[in-house]
């Protein structure tokens, strides 16, 4: 599980230096309404509360989820601190990130 994390948080850090992410519950919210965010990925502990607003409005517009990883271990791959919601933007880097957690490997 640490490798996965590992290179999860790897290719989190190429897409926050690549512009192509963006964290925090309203600018994810304002991605998701947007249709922008292709993944969102939500920390483990995050609070109920947000996570389950997330998890609402990524079902309403029909955008992938998933729960992955601690606030702090999110945050650090994208070089933030406290950030429990993480959206990424670009289907490329989503869909890398989505095979490396289903235990393919796409470095």
């Amino acid at each position: 599980m640490i490798q996965v994390q590992n290179k999860v948080s790897g290719m989190l850090g190429l897409a926050s230096k690549a512009g192509k992410i963006c964290f925090g519950v309203d600018a994810t919210c304002e991605a998701i309404e947007k249709q922008i965010a292709k993944l969102v990925i939500i920390a483990k502990d995050a609070s109920e509360n947000t996570a389950k607003k997330i998890e609402k409005l990524s079902k309403e517009k029909n955008i992938k989820y998933i729960y992955f990883g601690t606030i702090e271990e999110n945050s650090l791959a994208i070089g933030k601190f406290n950030k429990a919601i993480i959206a990424v933007k670009d289907q490329n880097f989503s869909e890398a990130i989505l095979k490396i957690i289903s235990g393919g490997d796409a470095t």
